[in-house]
């Protein structure tokens, strides 16, 4: 009698730590689910400023002055002051970011343009996205256009 009480208590003690550990690795499994999606959310951002190059254009080519996204206005009309609502891209994901113009470089070497009369103008753009439980993931990415 006494053996079997004491083997139920070290079995119920194994069961408890059993559900703690599974409990714990669930959550785990749900962070890391949201902070990929946000991340995914970001990398969204990415690919709609490429998609808008009214965001990069010669419109947005004085240093300082972000544009920021998204902005569906058409004809287009820089955002100048705040990030906006973050574009939804499905119940758990979204996203928003600015574009900034840093300065114009000379275009790199072996680009095939040439020094004298095309410039390589440098941007650089914050790409914000978001999970559900306010999970945020930041991109940052710098590229340039070629121009006059």
């Amino acid at each position: 009698m006494a053996l079997s009480m004491v083997l139920l208590v070290l079995l119920t003690i194994l069961g408890i730590a059993v559900l703690t550990s599974s409990s714990i690795d669930t959550q785990i499994a749900g962070n890391e689910l949201r902070h990929k999606l946000a991340f995914y959310a970001a990398e969204s951002a990415t690919a709609y400023v490429t998609w808008s190059p009214d965001l990069y254009g010669p419109d947005n080519i004085t240093a300082g002055t972000p544009h920021y996204f998204p902005n569906n206005t058409v004809p287009y009309v820089g955002i100048t002051s705040g990030l906006p609502t973050a574009l939804s891209i499905n119940a758990n994901q979204s996203f928003n970011g600015e574009v900034e113009y840093d300065s114009p470089l000379s275009p790199p070497r072996g680009s095939g343009y040439s020094v004298g009369k095309f410039k390589a103008h440098q941007y650089q753009m914050v790409c914000n996205g978001y999970s559900s439980k306010e999970t945020t993931k930041n991109i940052v990415v710098g590229f340039f256009r070629i121009g006059f």
